[in-house]
């Protein structure tokens, strides 16, 4: 054996820098061109997108390294892997496929609001889809009649469905119930006076407010009573030679308590039938059954108790109660219908036929309300009681606790109590008793305690915040609630299929990023 001859004494020679170490200058000159990582550009990318949009992407990864060498961020040896034309054209890649990711996504909701107005409200009931699955490629049956060929008004099936759930003379449907109310007040009240309470000129999510619509429709409002109570003597003073209609809104997202009062639909449709005065009521939700004997806390207004107090026009929304697409209902009496359709506004706010196929589906459950919660998921939620969600909260948790993370201590899982809500502005003081798979990062001592190294972001936890926001990035999005330093997966609006996607997103949360 040859002896080793070195001094082990003798310090180690100094670091030798790399080319472009230290000189910005020198590391941007080493970039490749635009046309040399086009070269690693093939047939199979070009399938993926045209060479156009692979330039402008492959220039922006360009740029990205560029500002990570200016701002100190990347040294010779990270942009030498960086800048291969291979590594360009992944980065390019990655920008092209997300580009095409579809934006209006299924989401996992677990922040228990049934009706989540952020996650498309209402989950629709699977009657619905597989109506659109079935009736939804090719042609459909829209406005033209099978008997005799003749065009039809598009909405016809849903107005034969209300008039059998309702009681209501004629109906139709537009594309929300903001649309509803706007064209109904053009329709009925366009010039003219339309009596409100004060109390009930609401404002509601993205700021749409009864006066400004009111305006937009070009009726004339007049306020009556004061904010926490009127009087029937108020809206019969306020009628004069230029009063079109009576308008009832319902404050669906809020409830005014204590010493305050209203007058009965029955007194406000009295009193406009002795004057020769039409009443239109928004109902907001629009409940098609009785939440109260369905099993809920409190009574929303039913569309039917107004169709039966002689009111002319009512509107609400389709996407809430009565769980099905968005859209706006319409129904009252033959005349007020007409006149809806009849306006300029109508065709620039009809549903198109696919809302009305899922609708019609939608409504048909209806038929038969002793069902609802077996195959409606709006009333299948709404209608669960406690025990049963702490019951199917344990497996969860167990599964949770038995992979991944929670296996391995990076966080602690465990059922809890909780409070769900409805949502979308229906019942706002009501609070529904649920559950909830509560998910606590247990840091670095917690790891320690389980026998795990302390280093990084693997064994440091993860702050709730941070936590929530890295299952929202996750696909498909988990979307949780935050309490007491702890992210909240609510039992009550998780849906068939929804725990391997939990599952999956909270072992991606510690994923190191990508660079």
């Amino acid at each position: 054996m040859v002896p080793d001859t070195a001094d082990p004494h003798a310090p180690f020679p100094p670091p030798t820098p790399p080319d472009g170490a230290g000189d910005p200058q020198a590391l941007l000159r080493s970039l490749p061109a635009v046309n040399e990582v086009l070269e690693a550009i093939g047939a199979a990318d070009l399938a993926v997108a045209p060479r156009e949009e692979w330039v402008i992407e492959i220039r922006q990864a360009l740029a990205d390294l560029r500002a990570k060498v200016l701002g100190g961020g990347m040294g010779p040896v990270v942009l030498g892997k960086a800048k291969r034309p291979q590594a360009l054209r992944a980065t390019a890649l990655r920008r092209i496929e997300r580009k095409r990711d579809p934006g209006c996504v299924r989401v996992v909701n677990g922040a228990g609001v049934v009706l989540h107005t952020n996650l498309g409200r209402a989950a629709m009931p699977a009657a619905a889809h597989e109506a659109l699955a079935q009736e939804a490629h090719g042609y459909q049956l829209l406005a033209a009649d099978a008997t005799g060929g003749e065009r039809s008004p598009r909405e016809r099936h849903l107005e034969q469905l209300f008039q059998q759930l309702t009681g209501c003379e004629a109906a139709t449907v537009v594309n929300n119930n903001a649309a509803a109310t706007m064209i109904g007040l053009a329709a009925l009240a366009r010039g003219r006076e339309v009596i409100v309470a004060r109390g009930q000129l609401v404002e509601i999510g993205g700021a749409y407010r009864i006066p400004e619509v009111m305006e937009q429709s070009g009726a004339i409002l007049r306020e009556v009573g004061t904010t926490n109570r009127v009087h029937l003597k108020d809206y019969e003073n306020a009628i004069n030679e230029n009063t079109a209609l009576i308008l009832r809104v319902h404050t669906s997202n809020y409830r005014v308590e204590g010493f305050q009062g209203e007058v009965d639909l029955d007194d406000m449709v009295a009193v406009g039938r002795e004057y020769g005065v039409r009443v239109m009521d928004d109902l907001g939700s629009g409940a098609l059954v009785s939440t109260k004997l369905q099993g809920l806390p409190e009574e929303e207004p039913l569309i039917a108790k107004s169709v039966e107090a002689g009111v002319d026009l009512i509107t609400a929304s389709g996407d809430k109660l009565i769980g099905g697409p968005q859209m706006g209902i319409m129904v009252g009496t033959r005349e007020c219908v007409a006149r809806v359709r009849a306006h300029p506004l109508y065709r620039a706010v009809r549903c198109g036929k696919l809302g009305l196929i899922a609708m019609e589906a939608t409504l048909r459950l209806f038929l038969n309300q002793d069902t609802l919660n077996d195959t409606h998921p709006t009333y299948r939620m709404l209608t669960a009681q406690q025990p049963e969600l702490l019951e199917r909260a344990a497996p969860r948790a167990a599964r949770l606790r038995a992979s991944g993370p929670g296996a391995d201590g990076r966080v602690r899982v465990e059922v809890e109590k909780a409070g769900d809500a409805v949502g979308a502005g229906s019942m706002p003081t009501v609070e529904l008793p649920g559950a909830a798979v509560s998910l606590a990062c247990t840091g670095a001592a917690g790891l320690e305690a389980a026998g795990l190294e302390a280093d990084g972001l693997k064994a440091s936890g993860l702050e709730a915040g941070e936590l929530a926001r890295r299952l929202r990035a996750h696909r498909p999005p988990v979307f949780t609630l935050v309490h007491d330093g702890r992210v909240h997966v609510h039992v009550r609006t998780l849906q068939p299929g929804d725990d391997e996607d939990v599952a999956a997103a909270l072992a991606a949360a510690w994923e190191e990023p990508s660079a």
